[in-house]
């Protein structure tokens, strides 16, 4: 096939056909080279080297696909599986070489050991030369190596193949096994001779779905993001998750603040709480964490703002039950779509994926983010190291965004116990406490504010109440008492209706 005469002027870069991927690499690999796709088995290697082969056809380049260890009705069911068609895509395969290199002919299946490295070297070449692809596919070199017995001639006839694709102008993707090698698992003969090299990784933690992960571990001359990025196989292809950094997001906000529509609520805030700042809630199990965040969503959407709430801990149904029996309006709000409500599976979703959603939805206009609970993420991806440093970048992300972003954080216990699971200081810079206290035998909620960076605040404890059509409310201060954050409180006051519901007479 001849070259498109247009070629020449595009850039100098080669789309790989994944978004994720060609942002990572800013642009896309630097074409006519060679490079090296190795990973476990199962982690999407054919899947990525078909998209890359399938953006070409796209684009109107010349592609190849050379394939030593599947059949091409292995790679047509791959295709098939992805909607795709493989039509356009002309391939060499394992039998086709063995019927060209004896032309007498077998009735057995060829072992790759057994073919003769010098002539399927010949054949690859002259094949390449016949279709002149811009793109070309290897698969695989462990099928390569076998062939290649020794070291030596192993190395030397991937110099070959690099010198000649080089002549042609092809940008190569060699497709590889991970090995077992002292230099990052990678085959040294391939390191020191290809351009690049991307390593992709399928691990499967104790519970749940397999996690796949992509880095980047070499590519001269392009300035790439480093450390690993998450990615998902689907119908369609890989989707691929850029490793969030924050310092590259930046954007000019209005500074304001976002009251709660309960005046004595947003009084004990300082007016409420501001934009492009975290607010953790944090409490124990059933103190009212999770309606007080609804509290902020429905009112933001009574002034036309979008909301999106993850629920980690609760099903849509409960909290969509519990906020119409509070007469909150939620379930208007959804259906308007001004708050989405998503419900994660714990098992389902990694670090990467979720904070990809977080980035559509801010793209998409959201002002606030609620992550219900911080326990729930924590738990949802157990064995993932540097959450809190993830969680912090997405935090930081966020706050340049102007976005409005609430913690909840579940405290172990029933007990009134202060101590949190995570650095509040490191996440946070505004922290609310929700906690029970006993009162005349019975069993109440009080709220304070323990910090906000962002400005003044009430230093008062008051009582915390929710009330079925009527919302939050929030009591009087409990200037009364002494010891509420210890649970059992010590009425020091003189008036005794104070052991009256505090919130009776606000």
């Amino acid at each position: 096939m001849a070259r498109n005469p247009d070629l020449a002027s595009e850039d100098t870069r080669c789309s790989s056909g994944i978004d994720g991927l060609d942002e990572i690499l800013a642009g896309g690999m630097p074409r006519d080279c060679f490079y090296l796709v190795q990973g476990d088995p199962g982690c999407g290697k054919t899947t990525i080297a078909l998209q890359f082969l399938l953006e070409g056809r796209r684009r109107g380049e010349s592609v190849f696909y050379i394939t030593l260890s599947e059949t091409v009705s292995e790679l047509e069911k791959v295709a098939r599986s992805h909607g795709w068609t493989l039509s356009d895509i002309p391939m060499l395969e394992l039998s086709a070489i063995e019927s060209l290199l004896q032309p007498e002919g077998q009735t057995t299946i060829f072992h790759p050991s057994e073919l003769e490295l010098n002539n399927v070297t010949r054949l690859v070449l002259a094949e390449t030369r016949k279709h002149q692809p811009t793109r070309l596919v290897f698969d695989s070199l462990s099928e390569f190596r076998l062939m290649a017995e020794t070291p030596l001639r192993y190395r030397r006839q991937l110099l070959v193949l690099k010198q000649e694709f080089a002549r042609q102008g092809s940008t190569v993707l060699l497709l590889d096994d991970k090995m077992d090698s002292a230099l990052l698992g990678s085959d040294p003969h391939v390191l020191s001779l290809t351009h690049g090299v991307i390593e992709m990784q399928q691990f499967a933690p104790e519970y749940g779905k397999s996690r796949r992960r992509l880095r980047v571990l070499k590519m001269r001359g392009v300035k790439f993001r480093e450390g690993y990025h998450d990615y998902i196989i689907e119908r369609g292809g890989i989707r691929l998750f850029p490793r969030l950094v924050a310092a590259e997001h930046h954007s000019e906000f209005k500074r304001e603040s976002v009251p709660s529509g309960v005046p004595e609520l947003d009084a004990l805030l300082g007016g409420g709480l501001d934009v492009g700042t975290t607010a953790l809630i944090m409490g124990h199990a059933g103190t009212g964490k999770s309606t007080l965040a609804l509290q902020y969503a429905c009112q933001l959407a009574s002034r036309g703002g979008h909301s999106h709430l993850f629920a980690f801990d609760e099903t849509a149904g409960i909290i969509m039950e519990r906020a119409s029996k509070l007469g909150l309006g939620l379930g208007a709000h959804v259906r308007d779509g001004l708050i989405t409500l998503q419900q994660l599976d714990p098992a389902e979703i990694s670090p990467g994926e979720f904070a990809h959603r977080i980035l559509a939805s801010v793209r998409r206009g959201c002002k606030l983010v609620v992550i219900d609970t911080l326990n729930g993420y924590l738990n949802a991806m157990p064995g993932e190291r540097y959450l809190i440093n993830q969680l912090h970048e997405l935090s930081a992300y966020l706050n340049q965004q102007g976005v409005l972003t609430v913690f909840i954080l579940a405290q172990h216990g029933l007990t009134p116990a202060a101590e949190a699971p995570v650095d509040l200081s490191y996440l946070a810079d505004t922290v609310v406490n929700l906690r029970f206290f006993e009162l005349a035998g019975e069993v109440r909620k009080a709220l304070s504010v323990i910090m906000k960076r962002s400005g003044n605040h009430e230093h008062t404890i008051r009582e915390f109440m929710l009330e079925p059509g009527r919302g939050i409310r929030i009591g009087v201060p409990l200037r009364e008492f002494r010891g509420v954050l210890t649970g059992v409180p010590e009425f020091v006051g003189a008036n005794r209706q104070m052991l009256q519901r505090s919130g009776d007479e606000s």
